[in-house]
């Protein structure tokens, strides 16, 4: 089965892929990452992922209950976690 897209604007025929058919723009960036917001809880798991293991303490398997428990805790203990981290990288 082919299938065919909308044809392209009059003297077009930039991305053309055969004689009827073409090739669609990709998708732009921004407008992909705008509809996709992640939870604050998240973005605080995995920044605390990130910062631990940046100060040379890679999380293992184990401490994943800890992290999310982190992770409920106030933007402001994940700041002082954060500076307290930095200090040691």
């Amino acid at each position: 089965m082919h299938t065919m897209t909308a044809p392209p604007a009059a003297g077009l025929t930039r991305g053309y892929a055969a004689e009827g058919d073409f090739l669609l723009a990709p998708p732009n960036p921004v407008d992909r990452l705008s509809s996709r917001r992640i939870d604050p809880k998240d973005q605080r798991r995995l920044d605390l992922h990130a910062a631990l293991t940046a100060a040379g303490i890679p999380p293992s398997p184990g401490d994943s209950e800890a992290i999310e428990r982190l992770s409920d805790l106030p933007v402001t203990v994940h700041e002082a976690l954060h500076r307290w981290l930095k200090t040691l990288s």
